[in-house]
């Protein structure tokens, strides 16, 4: 059976940071000259975002190409999507772009492509995505916990430092019980996972990390996890 490999960034890659780290990571976890396929459904299929990503994946050893379902041209999306190494999720509505998934029959051919080896990640709501909670801004200006597609264990928290808000509620949300246990990540960081289990956190930032909370008693307990810095 092939790995299965998720790769959750809390903030960081072509849409948020010059640096090329996080995202060459991710195109050493597939094959050589990977076929990548980026959705950006919970930014609306912004014109924009996609084509940030062509010029960042066009320089790049690996064959790029899109999804889009605002304006869907793809007849057979099992087909297309499971001929892909790589699809990279991009950040924006959560709640929106799980919901616009159900419709399409998204989620189910994202299990599938999973089990079958395809690596997949994302940044904010495509790192969210994959767990089975996360928190997200999606109705609004405050942060809420939401249900996603529990590829992976517990709840998600991106942008760990890179708003404000985020720590503290998460951290609230936790504590109250209103929000599974789980990982956070801070911008320019990401989580690995192979086979469900977190294998390690890579940073394209000195200082960027991630972090295991737990809840004991009504309070929480925040662990650093050990982050490899991906320069030199």
């Amino acid at each position: 059976m092939p790995n299965q490999q998720i790769i959750a960034m809390g903030g960081g890659g072509f849409s948020m940071e010059s640096s090329p780290l996080l995202d060459d990571y991710i195109l050493s976890c597939a094959s050589n000259n990977p076929r990548i396929c980026f959705i950006a459904t919970a930014a609306g299929d912004s014109t924009e975002y996609i084509t940030r990503f062509y010029r960042r994946f066009t320089q790049a050893d690996c064959q790029p190409t899109h999804l889009e379902l605002f304006r869907r041209d793809q007849t057979d999306l099992e087909d297309f999507l499971l001929s892909q190494d790589i699809i990279y999720v991009s950040g924006g509505n959560t709640a929106n772009m799980l919901a616009i998934w159900a419709v399409h029959g998204i989620d189910r051919i994202l299990e599938k492509a999973l089990a079958q080896g395809i690596v997949l990640c994302g940044i904010s709501a495509g790192s969210i995505c994959w767990f089975e909670e996360g928190m997200t801004d999606s109705f609004g200006q405050t942060l809420e916990p939401y249900s996603c597609l529990g590829f992976l264990a517990g709840s998600n928290c991106p942008h760990y430092d890179g708003e404000a808000e985020r720590k503290p509620t998460y951290h609230r949300l936790v504590s109250k019980g209103l929000i599974s246990p789980g990982i956070a990540a801070d911008d320019s960081a990401a989580l690995h996972y192979i086979d469900g289990e977190l294998y390690q956190a890579v940073s394209s930032k000195t200082g960027a990390a991630a972090y295991r909370l737990e809840e004991c008693n009504g309070e929480v307990i925040e662990a650093r996890i050990p982050t490899l810095y991906l320069g030199d």
